[in-house]
């Protein structure tokens, strides 16, 4: 399974500009910026230290594998919320999943009218 594409649940993490979801034109809610994609996917890299363990739930409309994903007990889209490194949506999280896991992380987060979560000191 080593090609398997995997997408984890209820999360969004900046993409690399040349990136489908930005070019020509970002889609709605696309976070189109290098060096933030970089950050998160060398943070991503730092947390996998480890065995992981996938529990797959679904697939996407492109092919990827839905997944919760965890590092030593602890799932990988809670991490990169908390440091900052992907944003919650609810509308991603399947059953409410992500937000049972990481209660204290997403409760920082509050919904947007596009169904995207942004941090609630924000404006």
């Amino acid at each position: 399974m080593r090609d398997e594409r995997i997408r984890f649940l209820g999360v969004d993490a900046p993409d690399d500009p040349s990136n489908s979801r930005c070019r020509p034109v970002p889609k709605p809610g696309a976070i189109c910026d290098r060096q933030r994609a970089e950050a998160s996917k060398e943070a991503l890299q730092r947390t996998m230290t480890g065995p992981l363990s996938i529990e797959r739930v679904g697939v996407d409309p492109y092919g990827r594998t839905l997944a919760l994903v965890y590092v030593q007990g602890r799932s990988l889209s809670c991490r990169q919320i908390e440091a900052g490194q992907a944003v919650y949506v609810a509308r991603w999280d399947q059953d409410g999943r992500v937000a049972r896991e990481c209660p204290r992380a997403v409760a920082s987060w509050q919904g947007g009218d596009d169904g995207r979560a942004r941090p609630r000191n924000a404006q």
